[in-house]
Parts: structure tokens; sequence; C-alpha cells
């Protein structure tokens, strides 16, 4: 079965980037010119993924806001002669057929996740998290698609990470099969350092069955006094197996202030219009270090 819907999950606080999420929600603070959100819905929709559900929080209504249209904007463009800028933000209200639920308490991921079970229904769903955009030539979440059509499993998206960072993420017990992919038979959301099985964290992205809801509703909160997304997918790893996708794409963490500033160097230095004038100014900033 193919994956059609997607969940985006963007109703944390962003306590990480205060003091600019206490005005503006975290997802949207802009990579040079454009919304994170805006990469992962992007992102959704190269996959061939049309459906897709934003889980916000109270205050979130601009994320709407931005992926709806805005007549005054356009009639100004259009008055202007900026037809080209005008067609963009026409497209992104046409990008995708995207609903919203609010996540009325904080209460963790898998509380967020179990917020989507109606949209969801009886099939394979796509997770991604608002945190984490991930740009390369094949979308993330494409990859994970793949795998899930492949192996029938649940399936998470998986990097090594530095192992003073496992204790942050969780941690993988794998085993190695072929083309970047592992087999998965447990795993432990922000483990002590005597915990961790291996290097390998998950990084933003899954694809679940639908079984996974039964599962959240009846295991208990975890780690932070809050229901855990790993915690669910951990009794899949260890009933039937998962499977970990090691993607290619490189991940920015939108939630942490030094990942934003590598994401708006990385995308400014790939834009035309932008690349030399940012090279030449990295340059200087370099010889003054």
């Amino acid at each position: 079965m193919k994956v059609k819907k997607a969940v985006i999950t963007a109703a944390g606080l962003g306590t990480r980037v205060l003091p600019a999420s206490k005005s503006m929600p975290k997802e949207m603070i802009p990579i040079v010119d454009t919304p994170a959100i805006q990469y992962i819905v992007e992102e959704c929709v190269r996959a061939g993924i049309t459906d897709i559900l934003i889980i916000l929080s109270r205050g979130k209504h601009v994320v709407e806001d931005h992926f709806d249209r805005s007549p005054d904007l356009e009639k100004r463009l259009a008055d202007t002669g900026k037809t080209e800028l005008l067609q963009q933000m026409i497209d992104i209200a046409h990008m995708a057929d995207i609903t919203y639920i609010r996540q009325q308490e904080q209460l963790g991921l898998g509380h967020a996740v179990l917020c989507a079970k109606n949209f969801v229904g009886n099939e394979p769903f796509a997770v991604l998290y608002g945190d984490d955009v991930i740009i390369g030539e094949d979308p993330a979440i494409a990859q994970l698609c793949r795998a899930y059509e492949k192996y029938k499993k649940g399936i998470v998206g998986i990097k090594e990470v530095p192992t003073e960072d496992v204790v942050r993420y969780s941690s993988m017990k794998v085993r190695a099969l072929d083309d970047g992919y592992f087999d998965i038979t447990d795993m432990i959301e922000k483990p002590k350092p005597e915990q961790m099985f291996s290097n390998y964290s998950i990084l933003g992205r899954c694809v679940l069955p639908p079984e996974i809801f039964d599962i959240l509703e009846r295991i208990p909160t975890g780690a932070n006094n809050e229901l855990q997304l790993t915690d669910a997918m951990k009794q899949l790893a260890v009933s039937k197996t998962m499977i970990g996708v090691d993607f290619t794409g490189k991940r920015y963490d939108m939630g942490n202030k030094l990942g934003i500033l590598k994401a708006a160097i990385d995308v400014g230095l790939s834009r035309s219009d932008l690349h030399d004038g940012l090279a030449e100014y990295i340059k200087q900033k370099a010889a003054e270090l």
C-alpha cells in the first residue's frame, strides 16, 4: 500500500529558540526567505503525498495563514507587475490539501500523533517532526515510503549521531541489511549512557502502521512524564521489528539556534542570487577569526 497521508507535528513551544518563538512559531522561522515548515510540506509533496495534517497549538494560526490565499497581497503584486512573485504566493496555497488540528495540551509527541487518529483512519501514514528540515535531492520521507512499500513494516529515519547527542534523542538496536536499511529490534527514548544500544537515533521522520494508535492509547507516559512516540514504536520493534532507513539529505534542527544559522548559510550558498555575495562575506569573516 502506498503512503498517501502525512502528519506534521508542529505544536511544540520552541523554548530552545526563545525569545524568537515567543511571538512567532518556530516552524515559521525562515531559512533565508522560506519558513521552515514550508520545506517540510514541500518534502511531502515531492514524495507524492498531498493529504497533510499539521498539528498545531494555541497561537500558531500564522501557520494556517501562510498556506492560505492572501488577496490583498496578491492584488498588490499584480498591480506592481510582480507576476513571478505573485505566482509563487498562489502556488503556496495550492501545493497540498492541508488540514489542521490543535493539540490542546502539550503532552508529548505520542499524544500529538494520537490526535491524528481520525485523519489517518486505517492506513499507513508518514510522520514528519516540525523541528527537522531535511534538504536533499531525494526527499527523505520518500525514501522511508519506499522502504514501507518494500517491507510492509513500520519505518524510522535514522542517522548515527555523536554519543553525547544520543542521550537527547533515542538509541536503536540495529542489524544491518542492505541499501542503508537496518532491522530494528529495540529502542529507547533519551537513554542514559549505560542504556544505549547504538549511536543510531531517530531523526525527524517515520512511516507508521495504523496499529500505532492502539499502542499509544494503552501505554503509560514515559520520559518527561509525556506520551512518547518512541515508547510506542518500541513495542512494534520488539514484537514485529521495524526498519531503519539511513536516509540521504542534510538535516537541520530548527529548534536549535545553531541549526537555524547553519540552514541559512547552506541554503544561501546554494542560491545563485545569493551565493557570490554570501561567499565573499563568509571569507571576510573567516579571515577575522
